[in-house]
């Protein structure tokens, strides 16, 4: 008789694992490779056309309830859901989706992901992923000599699901040493430039520090904290009873790239015996570049740095790290549980990973990152990072060069600031109004940001991540811009027009 052990298992059902998973899994993936065309072709651009109300609205039918959750399975699901997915993408790869810090994964690092993905490894107990244990153990050995700590046998991290995590983890780990030498009940502060990250006063309400924890210091005219204002906010929260937990510097701020000058805000941070904190989640990528390393000179000083390998990494999300200097900076996050990494475990060599995250169940991302540095090298990837660099360099050139744009500063890194300039029309209402227009049409993402306050503070961005892009995509993407500001500068006139005549109609009556 058969058991309901033994009952048969539903279509569908195979894994991915184990000897039999590849058989599994090599039809799949011819499914999955072709409705990854088909559905490209069907959006043809950088984003599907339409606005919102149209992407949901072809979507509709697919996630409805009844569709997404039927009686009985649909052997078409992966086919059907896989196409309308990627028709449906935004995708990084296409030259004219140039508006945020993502990235297109490099091909190599989206098989290594697969075959993450297929093994399932979770890093929160060796016995859970002998192998991935070591490779993640490895790649931080070699990103914590990269970032150039003195003793990169000492240091220690971890992979994170990105910069605000890192972010999160550096803050947390301040707070317990801070709170540990001065109390618990000490009013604790950090300190980072107005251009630094906004998770970081996510971070300190997390850690119930407050909102008015972060003590922000201005910046230079190029975007880079103030090493002076530093110098003296410190101070000054001392003599106002509070105390200093962590200065955050910031290496590739997300609009203009600017890199804090580390070496300097790294000394006043000692002097004030001041742990520093530095997010690197854009720029820690310039490392793999011999041209542009050198702006982030002073970055080994730092006690914990957080780095984003998918930005200039070229890897799929999520590839954050976060890495700390000496592993007792990150005693705070030791656990010792009975049934993940009990002690005589542990001493007999089976290295758990538990101790040094936020998270229990961790994938094993550091391996895509591993086969992604051993197939290209350091050169390899830094050759990356100087394509993009150019190709920021020569949409700078275009577009001063251009009477209907502003370039609002020369790039640092792969990001472009500017904005269309209409004759007459209110600038920061055409800019904006131009970029709506390109998502609804589903030619071109550009992003938009605000530098300073008031009118005249949109801006326009480009963040070019995308090493395949040519000079031609650059002048065919500033030529679409340059359209849709004219159009948008036309509609605004001819509402102001009109607004002006119903004003005379009302006045004559």
């Amino acid at each position: 008789m058969t058991g309901p052990a033994e009952a048969p298992l539903p279509a569908g059902a195979g894994l991915a694992g184990g000897v039999g998973g590849p058989d599994t899994l090599e039809p799949l993936l011819a499914v999955v490779l072709s409705a990854l065309r088909d559905g490209a072709v069907r959006r043809d651009g950088p984003l599907p056309a339409g606005g919102p109300a149209a992407v949901a609205e072809g979507l509709a039918g697919l996630l409805a309830p009844q569709s997404l959750l039927p009686d009985t399975g649909d052997p078409q699901a992966l086919r059907l859901l896989t196409e309308a997915l990627a028709a449906t993408a935004a995708d990084p790869a296409d030259p004219y989706c140039a508006a945020h810090l993502h990235v297109p994964p490099l091909a190599v690092a989206a098989a290594a992901d697969l075959a993450a993905s297929a093994l399932n490894a979770s890093l929160d107990s060796w016995d859970q992923a002998p192998g991935s244990t070591s490779v993640e153990l490895a790649v931080l050995r070699v990103l914590a000599g990269l970032v150039g700590f003195a003793r990169p046998e000492a240091a220690v991290g971890v992979l994170t699901s990105g910069g605000t995590e890192s972010n999160l983890m550096g803050l947390l780990l301040a707070r317990d040493s801070a709170a540990k030498d001065s109390g618990a009940a000490a009013r604790l502060t950090v300190h980072c430039s107005t251009a630094a990250h906004f998770s970081l006063a996510r971070a300190a309400s997390i850690l119930g520090l407050g909102a008015d924890a972060v003590v922000p210091v201005d910046t230079d005219p190029d975007g880079r904290m103030d090493p002076r204002l530093l110098d003296w906010g410190l101070a000054d929260t001392r003599a106002a009873g509070r105390t200093p937990v962590c200065v955050v510097a910031t290496a590739g701020t997300t609009d203009l790239g600017a890199i804090d000058p580390l070496p300097v805000i790294g000394a006043v941070a000692r002097r004030h015996g001041v742990r520093l904190h530095v997010d690197a989640a854009y720029g820690g990528g310039a490392l793999f570049s011999r041209r542009l390393a050198p702006l982030l000179a002073g970055l080994g000083e730092a006690d914990t740095i957080g780095l984003d390998l998918h930005k200039l990494g070229w890897q799929p999300i999520a590839a954050g790290v976060l890495l700390a200097r000496d592993a007792a900076l990150l005693a705070p996050l030791e656990q010792r549980v009975a049934y993940l990494n009990p002690e005589d475990d542990e001493g007999a060599g089976y290295t758990s990973l538990l101790g040094r995250s936020l998270r229990t169940t961790r994938r094993a991302d550091a391996f895509k990152i591993a086969v992604t540095l051993r197939t290209l090298g350091r050169d390899g990837l830094g050759a990356l990072v100087d394509r993009c660099h150019d190709l920021a360099r020569a949409a700078a050139e275009r577009i001063d060069a251009e009477p209907a744009l502003e370039l609002t500063a020369a790039p640092v890194l792969s990001t472009v600031l500017f904005r269309y300039l209409p004759a007459r029309a209110d600038p920061d209402r055409v800019n904006a109004a131009l970029r709506r227009r390109l998502l609804a049409d589903g030619t071109a993402v550009v992003g938009r940001t605000v530098l300073g306050e008031g009118p005249g503070s949109v801006r326009l961005k480009l963040t070019l991540l995308n090493p395949h892009t040519t000079t031609a995509d650059l002048d065919r993407l500033l030529a679409r811009v340059r359209s849709a500001g004219a159009e948008m500068e036309a509609e605004a006139e001819a509402e102001n027009e009109a607004e002006a005549a119903q004003e005379d109609q009302e006045s004559n009556s």
